[in-house]
């Protein structure tokens, strides 16, 4: 889009006193100072844009509540940007962020803020004035630490912090009490804080490519938490305590360091996805057995060499994956080969067989 083209439409806009407007995928490279005239707009999205940076003129658009910046190249973000008070919404996903400015906090009325696929090593002690914010998600960007005072925003929700660089988090982050996702993979964490346990309307736990040996009995307080996501660590065994996690309906324990599972394991009654592949079993509990409403299991690289056979007997199961189980001999590799309705009817019949 020419210059001379996107002027024509900010003065229409202005004209006719627009509250919306799309400027999505126009190859912008850059914003004119007319832009301050769409004092009417509440919505604006320059998303899939090549901005670099933003004029001033954009924080003169006080009534906005949502700016979509998606997919540009902006390096920073004006001090001005503390002048758009009425936002709501905030989205700078996929930019060249590496800092932001202080004046940043003042943005007070935020209650969802997408800063992920950035550059950002830290973030400024200020940040924790945001305490509306709901939903924060800061995935794949370079941070090392949270500001202080982060438990100031005690009206999250939901928080992203995947693919960064965090070894350990700060006690007083227990005190986000409201979060129900939270989303930790890919860090550097390689134990669970006991604090954790405060986080009791949790349903949605992510740890995922961390570096953890082990978790605390103190998990079982996570009472409400309906998945945990757990594949790539170091994890050699379960606290029992593990089990009182009673409404969980997906747990994915894959690529850890497991050679057995506590047979209190069958207490997760509602459990319907079961991920345990790339470990180190050599058996399962018979009790397993009693996990009636899995759909879902998953077995393969471990070091089985046999399964009980009640497992026929969950009849919720419709996946079932053995494969590469180099010592297990019932079910037989051929029956392995044919699927889980095969394997699920050798079990069957050697259970007939032998009662």
């Amino acid at each position: 889009m020419t210059n001379e083209e996107l002027l024509q439409i900010i003065e229409r806009a202005a004209r006719e006193k627009a509250t919306v407007l799309s400027l999505y995928n126009k190859k912008l490279s850059s914003l004119p100072p007319e832009i301050s005239q769409l004092s009417s707009l509440t919505a604006l999205a320059l998303d899939q844009n090549q901005l670099s940076s933003l004029p001033p003129e954009v924080c003169q658009l006080s009534n906005l509540t949502a700016l979509d910046l998606n997919n540009n190249q902006l390096r920073s973000l004006p001090p001005e940007i503390c002048q758009l008070s009425n936002l709501r919404w905030l989205s700078l996903f996929n930019n060249q962020l590496s800092s932001l400015p202080s004046e940043f906090s003042q943005l007070s009325n935020l209650t969802t803020l997408a800063l992920n696929h950035n550059q950002l090593s830290n973030l400024p002690p200020e940040f924790s004035q945001l305490s509306n914010l709901t939903t924060l998600a800061l995935n794949h960007n370079q941070l090392s630490n949270l500001p202080p005072k982060f438990n100031q925003l005690s009206n999250l929700t939901t928080l992203a912090l995947n693919h960064n660089q965090l070894s350990n988090l700060p006690p007083e982050f227990s005190q986000l009490s409201k979060l129900t996702e939270l989303y930790l993979s890919n860090n550097q964490l390689s134990s669970l804080l006991s604090e954790f346990s405060q986080l009791s309307n949790l349903t949605m736990l992510v740890l995922n490519h961390n570096q953890l040996s082990s978790l605390p009995p103190k998990i079982c307080q996570l009472s409400n938490l309906t998945e945990l996501h757990l594949s790539n660590n170091q994890l050699s065994s379960l606290p029992t305590e593990f089990s009182q996690l009673s409404n969980l309906l997906e747990l994915d324990l894959s690529d850890n360091q497991l050679s057995s599972l506590p047979p209190e394991i069958c207490q997760l009654s509602n459990l319907t996805e079961l991920y345990l592949s790339n470990n180190q079993l050599s058996s399962l509990p018979p009790e397993i057995c009693q996990l009636s409403n899995l759909t879902e299991l998953y077995l393969s690289n471990n070091q089985l060499s046999s399964l009980p056979l009640e497992i026929c007997q969950l009849s919720n199961l419709t996946r079932l994956f053995l494969k590469n189980n180099p010592q297990l001999s019932s079910p037989p590799p051929e029956i392995v080969e044919q699927g889980t309705q095969a394997i699920l009817n050798y079990l069957r019949a050697r259970l007939e067989a032998k009662g």
